[in-house]
């Protein structure tokens, strides 16, 4: 829910919670799937993280494609070591609510997760999705490896210009290399699986994204 008196600008290290050492519990497994949330994932599959308001309905999302092995929701481009859901809400830990794919890039490209990125909400709003206002709802792209990096910049020129073609504002997505990915609390994992009826964030512009089947991960 909107909070107008949280801070609206990222932490730094020295200014970040400092967390703890353990990671926090959360789930073993996939609450659809069945799959190992923290894997060994099968040989040959990739990983990628994004960030795109609050991770619930941003998760269902990503694990309602075909393609996607596994899914999971936790914490990205922070400073505090394993923080709790909490924590990150308070803006004192500079991460944002992410969303974790591991998928089969035989049967789903990079670009296609990107376009459903792109067209799954609104870029352009800053430290905020819709009501939703924090530092921990930003959008974000957590590159893995300068390939994902190149195309996920690549994808933000094409789709900035799709926007300002309709008269909507500049993208104000984070692209970044992906750090370490905290998994949230087993409460939140799969959360709309468990709660047909709970809250999805997830709006968008309703410009589609020039980007997906048949580009080259090396454009």
């Amino acid at each position: 829910m909107m909070n107008l008196f949280k801070r609206l600008d990222i932490p730094g290290a020295s200014e970040a919670l400092p967390g703890r050492a353990e990671p926090i519990p959360t789930s073993a497994r996939h609450f659809v799937t069945g799959e190992s949330l923290k894997g060994p994932y099968p040989q040959g599959y990739e990983t990628a993280a994004f960030a795109m308001g609050c991770f619930w309905g941003a998760e269902r999302l990503f694990w309602e494609l075909n393609g996607v092995h596994v899914t999971a929701v936790g914490y990205a481009g922070g400073s505090t070591l394993n923080p709790t859901y909490h924590e990150v809400c308070s803006g004192q830990t500079g991460h944002a609510e992410a969303v974790l794919v591991v998928y089969d890039p035989s049967r789903i490209t990079y670009e296609e997760l990107l376009r459903a990125f792109w067209e799954g909400h609104d870029p352009t709003q800053g430290m905020r999705q819709g009501n939703d206002v924090g530092t921990q709802y930003r959008s974000a792209i957590y590159a893995y490896g300068e390939t994902q990096r190149k195309a996920a910049q690549a994808s933000r020129q094409a789709y900035e210009a799709a926007l300002k073609a309709r008269g909507l504002p500049v993208i104000t997505t984070e692209i970044a290399d992906a750090g370490e990915f905290f998994f949230a609390e087993a409460d939140h994992q799969q959360y709309l699986a468990k709660n047909p009826r709970g809250y999805c964030g997830l709006g968008n512009t309703g410009v589609a994204c020039p980007v997906g089947t048949g580009v080259s991960q090396e454009a």
